[in-house]
Formats: structure tokens, sequence, C-alpha cells
């Protein structure tokens, strides 16, 4: 017979296990946090904007966004791992706090991110090609044109990134290896609004950023579309030549996964997965990353973390580079 004492502790732990499974059934029943890493303007924060604003519609409980740059996304990455692991706090890092060099200058100790040991994956969201522009004042109007100029001149023009470290960065490292130029970085934590600002002045030859960060600018001809990092000239920018026709074989992406702290349920995880892709395939939602130069993806989560794995091994020289040159 089972004691008194055993059936208690059966019980127990079958009305935990009940209120834990209607705790995460309801879910969510109340706010949900999407950190990002990027500051309010960028791509990345457009990105969380769009989908935060949809999930807000179909859960009935408002999304926020919360904007912490710093740290090559490592003061964003701390927030969002310390946060309890209930589903009420995701994470929407940019591309390169996975693609950074541990111990880089001005890059938190904690980076790069790993999946699954820093954060648990939720899925995949989209891919956004990256575009080079030119100030006007700097009378670069090709990228053939800036490749016979950087050759000229080595390091003497200049680009603005988002922060030393991060795929604006590594992208120009990427087209500097394989054009056998040498171009100047001047990196801003601020944002792209920031670096804008000395672009349009003169102060700065060119700006890499994804079309989010680049479309105003762009569509008022405030600067110069120089290229875009997509392998074929994307829809709606029939115009702008892409790298790859300069460069054979040149693509580099940005792209946004949502993760969510270690140990979050995996009801939940495969919930929000379910309930993210519902929204990204909203027409309305898709119609406004594609005006971003957007791409939309699924993945499962599984697949998230194969995914990033392969992109790290894919940047690891491009990354031990930029770490040689920067001890010289």
């Amino acid at each position: 017979m089972i004691s008194h004492w055993r059936w208690f502790v059966v019980a127990s732990l079958l009305l935990a296990a009940t209120v834990n499974t209607n705790a995460q059934s309801d879910y969510p029943n109340k706010p949900v946090r999407i950190i990002n890493d990027s500051a309010a303007g960028s791509a990345n924060d457009a990105t969380a904007r769009i989908l935060a604003d949809k999930l807000s519609h179909i859960w009935g409980q408002q999304v926020l966004t919360i904007n912490q740059p710093g740290a090559g996304g490592g003061i964003s990455a701390k927030a969002a791992s310390q946060s309890p692991n209930d589903g009420y706090t995701l994470y929407l890092p940019a591309t390169s706090p996975f693609l950074t060099l541990p111990g880089a200058s001005g890059v938190s100790p904690n980076l790069p991110l790993e999946l699954p040991r820093d954060f648990t994956p939720i899925g995949f969201m989209l891919q956004q090609p990256l575009f080079i522009g030119a100030s006007h004042k700097s009378g670069i109007t090709s990228l053939p044109q800036l490749i016979e100029m950087a050759k000229a001149k080595p390091g003497e023009i200049t680009y603005a990134a988002t922060g030393r470290g991060r795929l604006t960065h590594l992208t120009m490292e990427l087209l500097q290896a394989r054009t056998g130029t040498k171009l100047q970085l001047v990196p801003y934590a601020g944002g792209t609004a920031q670096a804008m600002n000395d672009v349009l002045s003169g102060r700065v030859h060119l700006i890499l950023d994804a079309y989010a960060g680049l479309a105003a600018a762009l569509k008022g001809d405030l600067i110069k579309g120089l290229a875009d990092t997509a392998l074929e000239r994307l829809p709606g920018f029939e115009n702008l030549p892409t790298i790859a026709e300069t460069v054979p074989n040149f693509f580099v992406g940005a792209w946004a996964v949502l993760v969510a702290p270690v140990g979050t349920p995996d009801a939940i995880v495969r919930k929000v997965n379910t309930d993210m892709w519902t929204a990204l395939n909203d027409p309305d939602v898709k119609t406004k990353y594609q005006a971003n130069g957007a791409f939309l993806r699924y993945m499962k989560p599984e697949q998230v973390t194969e995914f990033v794995q392969e992109q790290q091994k894919t940047w690891r020289p491009i990354l031990e580079q930029v770490a040689q040159e920067t001890q010289k």
C-alpha cells in the first residue's frame, strides 16, 4: 500500500504540474517585453517594433520593446539573460552579438552569444541585405569608383558603422579583404541616426547599414546608394547594383532571431514560435518588412541553433583577421 505521505507527495506534484500547465496554456496573461540591443531608429529596432505591435493584437496583451544598446550587445544580453525565464521577457539581438570576437575592444566579455548555452532559441524571423551609401560631398558615385579610390588612397576613405565588431564593420572588413583595399572605420555606438549627421556633412565618406536605417536618406537622395549585399538585384531596388556584380559571389545578410532566457518552458517557446510566424505572415506585416528590404524565413527553434552555429564558423576567419590587425 502507498503511505499517506506518498499519496501527499504524488498529489502535490500533480497539482504543481497542473498549475504550471495552466499558467502556460493561458500565456500571456500580462504584458511581454522584447529587449533589443540597438538604438531607436535602427534596423533592429524597427524589426522589434513591427513584431511587437502585431503580437499585441494577437495576444490581447501589450508587447513592449526595450532598447538597451551598448558594449557590442553585451548590456542587453546581460539584462535579458538575468530576466525570469517565464516567457514574459524575450530578446531580439542583432546579428553582431553572435559574430564578435571574445575580448575585442569595446565588446562585452560575455560575447559572442552561443545557442543554446546563453539563450533558448524561439525562431528565426528575417534576413536583411545591407546597403552602402556615400556622402554626396565625397564625390563617390559607384562601387568600382570607390574601390579604385581606396586603392589609390589606402586608409583615407572613411566609413561609418554601428560599432566595432558588429556586422556592418565585419562586412566592410570582408569587402576590403576581397578587393585588396584599406578603408578607415568610424564606429558609432549611438546608431545610424548619429552616424548619418557626419555622413551628410561630408566628415565621413560612407555608411553601411540595413535598409531600415538608411531608407529615408536613400529615398530623399540625401546620400548616394552605391550597392547592396544581396546576390541578385532586389525587388524595388532594380537600379541599385549588388556588390556581387563587382566582387563575384559577395553576399552578406543581417538576420534576426528571437530568443528567451535559458529554462523558459518549452510549451511557451513553441507557442511564441507559432504566434510569431502568424504575425510575420500577416499581409500588412509582410509589406512593412519587405519595404525595409527584409525577407522572412521560418525556422523551428532547433534549426535556429544550427543556423547560428554555421554562421559563426563562416565568419570566424574574418573575426580573427580583425583581431590580428587590432593587435598590430
